[in-house]
């Protein structure tokens, strides 16, 4: 559903509202916007204009809001799997002697003290080094 038509009166003046598609890794539309279009049509249908009266329409929109909304929840639930492996493998590590390659590209090599959990995902301190991305981690010991 890219516009909304609304019937006004007996002159059949219809106005559209377009969706601007957005750069970057979002989509034309969010769930949100999609449920806010779909309130606005049937808001304004003229129930006795012929052109307005397709109940398939409407249930096939719901349906695609509805996958839209499971998508929406898989895929947080998808990130925060991942979240929660990330820390765990992180966690696995403690006491362990690893060796990883720094922000330099050099290779160290040290036991691994502490594990803090950032907004970013967790980090090591290795023999004092703090920072270090688990995934510069080649080798466990």
């Amino acid at each position: 559903m890219s516009s909304i038509s609304a019937t006004t009166g007996t002159t059949g003046t219809t106005a559209t509202t377009g969706a601007t598609p957005t750069t970057g890794s979002k989509s034309i539309l969010n769930k949100d916007d999609f449920l806010k279009l779909m309130m606005a049509e049937l808001q304004n249908q003229n129930p006795l204009s012929a052109s307005n009266s397709d109940p398939m329409q409407y249930v096939t929109e719901l349906a695609q809001f509805t996958a839209l909304e499971q998508e929406t929840n898989t895929a947080q639930s998808t990130a925060q799997t991942v979240s929660e492996q990330q820390t765990s493998a992180a966690v696995a590590l403690l006491g362990r002697t690893v060796t990883y390659t720094d922000a330099s590209g050099a290779t160290a090599t040290g036991v691994v003290q502490k594990v803090a959990i950032t907004s970013a995902g967790p980090t090591l301190t290795v023999a004092g080094n703090s920072g270090v991305d688990p995934a510069s981690v080649s080798e466990v010991s």
